[in-house]
């Protein structure tokens, strides 16, 4: 029962009372005739005046009871009817009090007034919003193939195009030696990088498996020092093997991908697409994942190492207007059901500015890592950098060029500080330098607290040990150096330390009691 009619039927009900049944005549009710506001009795042989009403209209008066009719008719005063020597024409009746309100009543009134009032602003915001434009077209092309068509979308960037700071055409100077202890990756040190590929694909989920599909791959190539943007489009699903097999000659003609977590995800889905699609699938070239170069380099800034993120710090390019890229999916589907596929160019935009990233970001992080050969690393360079290029090359087995990053790092302050001087000093003492060691290990203690601070009196008391030949000093931070170590081991080398230096004050004892007394004395 919709609100109006509940409103209905309590309207008509008095606390406490029923609702009068329906057709049953309202009982007559004789007025009250009144003079001057006193009430009046009415003459002797005066017919009794009835109202009767049923269902709400007039009824006439029951037989042998004469008519009488209301004196008033539209405002304007009548004549008394015939016979009727005089009518007192009563008095309106006093305002009966007023009944106390039915909460129930109440309520409902309000409700319907704020249902009246959303339904208000409905109608006006639908009379307001401007009528849908028409789905606009999609932002490729079709082309022709030998394996059917394909829809593409294609552009050609010049050779000074920078992507932020760095030039996108930096990544055809890079050195495959260089590249290699960058991904510590041997393999990589003899590719031809005139040729690589790079590779970034927009998909219907993150979720991986045989129910995610690559809508859009995305493709980049230097053709001299020029990138050109090739991005494959899958206008329907169940359309896949053409774009397969243009992705399966292109990667024929290119000597490595270089992918951002295309190890993970881009490259395993693709094969995947591959067998489902029963196209032969392309041998697997070399591959540069950049994002495990990104988490080694740039591990110390704190922030992450996500694409957009590597894009804003380390090239200082901020996107404007950027799709989000957990909304992508939606775009594509919304597509797939009719919707507007012009919606789909931010895809495309978002597509294109990931392959210029790993071109710029590829050439960027080559040419600081190229830096090390020098002694002088540039100051400019941040220090955190700078502490995981020399982890890199350290692990790379580059001492050389780890040394001087980790020189360079010492400038940082805190923690990067502090770990850059325990690395500095690690090499120091590999290249035979056990004084420098110490030095670096001195310096590291001034930042270091806790366990850090325990196992740099541990490394201190190693080197006086066994380098510096300088027990006193040893025994000193082998004492401070008992939290870095199981127990057992801290007391063995304890007694170590102790039980040397006893025997070497013994022998020095021994010593001068067997000197002969000088003469004279």
């Amino acid at each position: 029962m919709d609100l109006k009619r509940k409103l209905a039927r309590l309207t008509g009900v008095g606390p406490g009372g029923k609702p009068a049944s329906r057709g049953a005549a309202t009982p007559p009710i004789a007025p009250e005739p009144r003079a001057e506001g006193v009430d009046a009795a009415l003459p002797s042989g005066l017919p009794v005046v009835t109202e009767q009403r049923e269902n709400g209209v007039d009824a006439a008066p029951p037989s042998g009871i004469p008519s009488v009719t209301n004196p008033r008719a539209e405002g304007v005063d009548a004549a008394p009817p015939t016979g009727l020597s005089a009518v007192i024409e009563p008095s309106p009746p006093a305002p009966e009090p007023p009944r106390p309100s039915d909460p129930r009543v109440e309520s409902l009134r309000r409700m319907l007034a704020d249902w009246s009032e959303r339904q208000g602003q409905t109608s006006a915001r639908r009379a307001a919003t401007p009528a849908r434009a028409r789905p606009g077209p999609l932002p490729v092309a079709p082309q022709d193939t030998p394996h059917g068509t394909v829809h593409v979308s294609e552009r050609v960037l010049s050779p000074d195009h920078h992507h932020g700071t760095a030039p996108v055409a930096g990544a055809l100077d890079v050195e495959g030696a260089l590249v290699a202890r960058l991904a510590l990756h041997e393999d990589l040190a003899g590719v031809d990088y005139q040729r690589m590929l790079f590779l970034d694909t927009e998909t219907t989920g993150l979720a991986g498996g045989t129910g995610t599909v690559p809508f859009l791959v995305g493709l980049a190539w230097f053709e001299g020092r020029s990138l050109r943007v090739h991005q494959l489009f899958l206008r329907k699903l169940g359309e896949e093997a053409p774009m397969l097999r243009v992705l399966a000659e292109r990667m024929a003609a290119s000597s490595c991908l270089v992918t951002f977590n295309g190890k993970s995800f881009d490259w395993p889905l693709l094969r995947t697409r591959f067998v489902l699609n029963r196209v032969k699938t392309p041998a697997e070239l070399p591959h540069l994942d950049l994002l495990h170069c990104a988490r080694r380099v740039f591990k110390h800034r704190g922030a992450g190492t996500r694409l957009v993120h590597m894009e804003e710090h380390v090239l200082g390019h901020r996107r404007v207007d950027d799709v989000d890229g957990s909304l992508i999916p939606d775009l594509y589907f919304r597509y797939l059901r009719g919707g507007d596929g012009s919606a789909l160019t931010p895809v495309l935009e978002h597509n294109a500015n990931d392959l210029l990233l790993l071109a710029a970001l590829l050439g960027e992080m080559v040419r600081r890592f190229r830096a090390g050969d020098g002694t002088d690393v540039p100051t400019g360079e941040d220090p955190r950098d700078l502490l995981g290029f020399a982890g890199v090359a350290f692990r790379a087995g580059d001492h050389a060029r780890a040394r001087a990053f980790a020189h360079a790092a010492t400038r940082g302050s805190g923690a990067v500080g502090m770990e850059a001087h325990a690395l500095a000093s690690r090499l120091a003492r590999m290249a035979g330098e056990p004084q420098a060691a110490a030095e670096h290990l001195h310096q590291a203690l001034l930042s270091a607290r806790g366990v850090q601070a325990a196992t740099l009196h541990l490394e201190l008391a190693k080197l006086y040990e066994h380098s510096l030949k300088d027990l006193a000093g040893a025994l000193r931070h082998a004492r401070l150096a008992a939290a870095a170590e199981a127990p057992e081991d801290h007391q063995r080398r304890l007694l170590r330390i102790e039980g040397r230096l006893e025997r070497i004050a013994r022998a020095h004892s021994l010593d001068l009691e067997a000197r002969p007394p000088r003469s004279g004395a």
